[in-house]
């Protein structure tokens, strides 16, 4: 294991240690420390020498990397088709607004990720009335995190259910782009409306969501790759130019149960999250 990803693997948990709920975390049956170590582990010895890409998510504040695998950078949006849109509970990224650790989790991505940092009063976590994404992989609540991914091809496809929608058989290895946003869900009409935010039309030809904020900072572009908890101990092979919104927008939690209730996507609860990857050797340089 080399010493860059020891020293970096050291930082991390000192970065994340504070504001850890041990409540939070025993309520979750998260596991200990040494169970994330051993997965990061598992992945550098999984990648070593194996020529894989870059991979995600990463602390978007930290341009540290040393992967040269190189692929060109995707297209701007506007003349790529969306795909495909699903949220993660807790966001994947790391940075911005978002870096209260939610705890080491489960190890198999529920009850991990980061937290909006910021504060929301009374009113805006008040219960909602609504249930948002009721499954096996638990609701979500006002005062959640969610990183939402909406998922960019070159290839001529609609949108449509997971990765799969992203490719043709025309186009097998399309180019990908994810378009990122962290929000916070919050008991608020007055908040973003994600079924609009998530609204998708054809535009000039393309598939697109129109409506993306364009209020939450400059976005953090790098190379990188699809992400997910499958991944905590494998490499993903996909490609992906990824652009993170560093701020935090505030979404009516209706509008989310509104929308997973019956889209496109047949989404119908928030995803788990892979944990943050820190081995230089795994991460794109950024400039």
């Amino acid at each position: 294991m080399n010493r860059a990803f020891v020293v970096a693997t050291a930082a991390l948990a000192l970065l994340t240690s504070a504001g850890k709920s041990f409540a939070d975390e025993r309520a979750l049956g998260a596991v200990g420390d040494e169970v994330i170590a051993h997965q990061r582990q598992a992945l550098t010895a999984a990648t070593a020498d194996a020529g894989f890409g870059p991979q995600s998510p990463r602390d978007i504040g930290s341009k540290t990397g040393t992967n040269r695998r190189s692929f060109g950078t995707a297209p701007e949006r506007q003349t790529m088709n969306l795909c495909n849109i699903h949220l993660h509970k807790n966001a994947e990224h790391r940075g911005g607004d978002f870096t209260t650790h939610a705890g080491n989790g489960d190890g198999t991505g529920k009850g991990t990720g980061y937290r909006y940092d910021g504060k929301l009063n009374k009113a805006e976590l008040a219960p909602s009335h609504v249930t948002a994404g009721a499954s096996a992989h638990g609701d979500l609540a006002t005062g959640d995190t969610v990183e939402i991914h909406f998922v960019y091809s070159s290839a001529e496809v609609s949108p449509g259910p997971t990765l799969a929608a992203c490719i043709s058989e025309a186009i097998t290895n399309p180019q990908l782009r994810v378009e990122t946003i962290v929000a916070v869900l919050v008991n608020d009409h007055a908040a973003a409306d994600f079924t609009q935010l998530a609204t998708v039309q054809k535009i000039s030809g393309y598939f697109q969501v129109p409506n993306l904020p364009e209020n939450l900072g400059d976005p953090v572009s790098y190379a990188g790759s699809t992400t997910g908890p499958d991944y905590n101990e494998k490499a993903s092979p996909f490609q992906v130019s990824w652009s993170v919104r560093p701020k935090v927008v505030k979404i009516d939690i209706s509008s989310v149960a509104s929308w997973l209730s019956k889209n496109l996507f047949k989404e119908d609860h928030a995803h788990g999250v892979r944990n943050l990857v820190i081995d230089p050797e795994l991460l794109s340089p950024i400039d």
